[in-house]
């Protein structure tokens, strides 16, 4: 299966989960690597109210234990993601009326949720993958979409391929002088998503999430919660963590200046925000 997610009953399910590792590995000029067990969510932004009533411990734009957030992403004023994506591709030409688009992401848990990367798979009415959104957030607050429409000799049996160049200040360890390299699995029983982070020099980052499809059920929620509770704090401290250890290594800082407010980068937070870095209810 690749694009219809089906539940344990066999109907077509709108969200589902993929419980699985994320894992970054730095080659220089230090060896920097961690690993951390994570569990994101894929929910079908064109079924919405379906997702909605999948369990009693997940909501869609409201209060649950766990729920997804329409101002959370895209054009972040809770407008319709599908209607963003649909956007989205029509500026490339592209028509995805009566095609599914899939957004990959992290859920809120407990009302707050952090993203670094959210990928949308946006789909033709022939089931075809045209058009792929990576959503990539930093921790000023601040969030860019690279949009790449599918092109015939990146897909293969091995999976997607696509590549662009850095636009968008994201970490104080890497230039911007850098070019990303996608190799991502579209979402089946499992999921898998490679970022290639390149310069001048050669590879500088590898990252990766390899997830196994559960169904989105009340069980499997609290099954989650226990065995990966506050999992968002978890994802925002490692991040910190992270990059104490790399500042300890000797790795430099690279400022900031003014690429943050570059074309194409949307600053500020989802509504009713209070934290300049995780968004909350």
């Amino acid at each position: 299966m690749t694009l219809h997610q089906r539940s344990e009953d066999g109907r077509d399910a709108a969200a589902t989960l993929y419980v699985g590792e994320v894992m970054h590995a730095r080659m220089r000029p230090a060896t920097h690597r961690f690993q951390y067990r994570v569990m994101s969510l894929l929910v079908d932004v064109g079924r919405l109210k379906e997702a909605d009533r999948q369990s009693a411990l997940f909501g869609i734009n409201r209060r649950a234990l766990y729920s997804f957030h329409e101002r959370d992403h895209g054009r972040r004023d809770g407008s319709s993601l599908l209607a963003y994506a649909r956007d989205c591709a029509a500026e490339h030409g592209i028509d995805l009326d009566g095609g599914r688009v899939l957004l990959l992401c992290y859920p809120r848990l407990l009302g707050y949720v952090f993203n670094p990367l959210s990928v949308y798979f946006c789909y033709r009415s022939d089931g075809a993958l045209a058009l792929m959104i990576y959503e990539v957030r930093n921790t000023f607050g601040e969030i860019n979409a690279y949009v790449l429409p599918v092109k015939p000799n990146e897909m293969s049996a091995a999976g997607l391929r696509q590549s662009q160049d850095k636009t968008f200040y994201v970490s104080p360890f890497i230039d911007m002088a850098m070019r990303y390299h996608f190799r991502v699995t579209p979402p089946g029983d499992n999921v898998k998503l490679r970022i290639l982070e390149t310069s001048a020099d050669g590879p500088l980052l590898a990252a990766t999430f390899f997830g196994c499809r559960r169904s989105l059920t009340s069980r499997s929620l609290l099954a989650a919660f226990l065995s990966l509770p506050l999992v968002t704090l978890k994802i925002f401290a490692a991040i910190h963590w992270e990059a104490l250890r790399l500042w300890a290594k000797g790795v430099r800082l690279v400022p900031r200046g003014e690429i943050a407010a570059s074309a194409g980068t949307i600053t500020g937070l989802a509504r009713n925000d209070s934290h300049a870095y995780i968004s909350r209810r």
